[in-house]
This record gives structure tokens, C-alpha cells and sequence, in this order.
């Protein structure tokens, strides 16, 4: 069942929360600025929704798990990147079944695609892809219960300062380079678990009807609301309608 419909994901996600997973990670520069030709995975942070339990990967942890030295992380990053990527891909391998939601994970720049990539430069040939399917973009899923503009861009700081606040581990993309650039691995893990934090929040108020967005939206979801449930009313009207014609033509058959 496809879920990128607004209404069909909160409607799924309210019945069986324990389907669904929040995904989001953190990495070197976007752009070519990099000693390798595809930006190095850096973090990776899984929120099991239902129970709000976070399962995470990253370079600090790994590095002493491996008795490498701050000092020499960058230079031994290949064996980081590899232990963090096995890591990750052994936990998803048995919940590939699940429904995964990020936030723009799109392609091989950002996304699923790029994960997989990392894992094969270095070696892996074991990588448990989730299906494109049971990938879910929030930013797309809000954009369709509020309407393109319910947050100005960029989007998750827009909706993060709307609903309470910047966190503090936040970090934006260029916040990310700086801390990659200056060895600040555990800045870059705190912001990407303050990330997922953050999506489990925005999808629960959303839920809920609580969550705040710019003013634009709230008539978009009204709209949506009213459509649904004027179709739902004319499919019930038909359905009587059907049932009544099938009687009159059953007593007019015999009388």
C-alpha cells in the first residue's frame, strides 16, 4: 500500500505506529569540495517511532570501539566509514519490510542511493536496500496535508523555529562542513539526532492537528479534509442510490 498520501499516512501511522521508522544521517560537503569524489556518511540516526527508541552510528563511537585516536580519524576514515555503514545495514537488513521516513533522502547526492554507494567504495557488497516504496519524504507529506508553502525555506529550521524553537544541537548544512572540517564528529551526531527527534515531533502534532505551520497551510488541510469527506459522501450517496434501484426494479418484476 502506497502511503505517500497524507491522509492514507497518518491514517497508517495512528493504527500500527510499530511499522514505522525515522531515518536521517549526516556527511562531509554536497559539493566537490571533498577528498573523495562522494561526500563521507559521518552519522546515522534510526528513531523506531512507536517506542521513540533511537539506534545511531557514528564516527566518534565507532573510532574508539576501534582504539583509533582523535587526531588520526580523518586519516583512517575509510575504516570508520566501513564499520559505521556495516553497522547500519545489518540493523535495517530483517525491518526492510517497514516503512522508513526521511526528510529529502532523494538520490545519490542525499539519499538511500548514497548510503549504498559509500558502502560499495569501501568495500561492502552486503548493503539491505529498502525498497523505494516503504520510503516516505516528510517534507512531501506535509507539502501535501498544508500546501506548498507551509513553512518558508528553508523548510526544517522554518518549522523547527514555528514549533517551539531552534534545538540547540541543531546544525545547518554549512554548520556540518565547519564541524566535519574541524573533527567535531559528536557536534554532527547531536544534530542529527536532534533531527530525528525533531520529525517525530512535527508527525505526532500533525496527528494530532496541533502542529503550526505557516498560515497558507491551515486552509490547504481544511480543504483536503473537505474534499475527502465530500467524496467519501458522494460514493455513500451513490452506493444508497445503487441499493434503491436494485429494490424498485426487484419489486416491479414481481408486482
Amino acid at each position: 500500500m502506497s502511503l505517500n498520501d497524507s491522509n492514507k499516512f497518518f491514517g497508517e501511522i495512528k493504527k500500527k505506529p510499530e511499522n514505522f521508522y525515522i531515518i536521517h544521517y549526516s556527511c562531509q560537503s554536497l559539493y566537490d569540495d571533498n577528498d573523495a569524489l562522494s561526500p563521507r556518511i559521518t552519522s546515522i540516526a534510526v528513531t523506531h517511532f512507536a517506542t521513540e527508541q533511537t539506534v545511531s552510528f557514528s564516527t566518534h563511537s565507532i573510532a574508539e570501539e576501534l582504539g583509533i585516536p582523535r587526531e588520526e580519524v580523518i586519516t583512517k576514515f575509510d575504516d570508520v566509514e566501513r564499520v559505521l555503514l556495516h553497522g547500519f545495514y545489518q540493523f535495517i537488513r530483517d525491518r526492510r519490510d517497514k516503512y522508513w521516513i526521511h526528510w529529502n533522502m532523494r538520490n545519490l547526492t542525499f539519499g538511500f542511493e548514497h548510503l549504498e554507494h559509500r558502502y560499495r567504495v569501501l568495500g561492502g557488497s552486503d548493503a539491505s536496500v529498502i525498497p523505494v516504496e516503504r520510503r516516505l519524504n516528510l517534507n512531501d507529506l506535509l507539502a501535501d496535508r498544508y500546501g506548498q508553502d507551509y513553512a518558508p525555506d528553508p523548510k526544517m529550521k522554518a518549522l523547527m523555529e514555528m514549533n517551539g524553537g531552534i534545538h540547540r544541537h541543531f546544525l545547518n548544512g554549512a554548520e556540518e562542513v565547519a564541524a566535519f572540517q574541524n573533527a567535531e564528529f559528536i557536534r554532527m551526531h547531536n544534530s542529527t539526532l536532534c533531527k530525528t527527534g525533531f520529525f517525530h515531533k512535527v508527525i505526532t502534532r500533525s496527528a494530532a492537528g496541533k502542529l503550526k505551520t505557516a498560515s497558507r497551510g491551515v486552509g490547504v488541510r481544511l480543504d483536503k479534509l473537505l474534499e475527502s469527506r465530500t467524496n467519501k459522501g458522494i460514493a455513500a450517496g451513490g452506493t444508497v442510490l445503487g441499493i434503491g434501484t436494485g429494490v424498485w426494479q426487484l419489486v416491479s418484476t414481481f408486482f
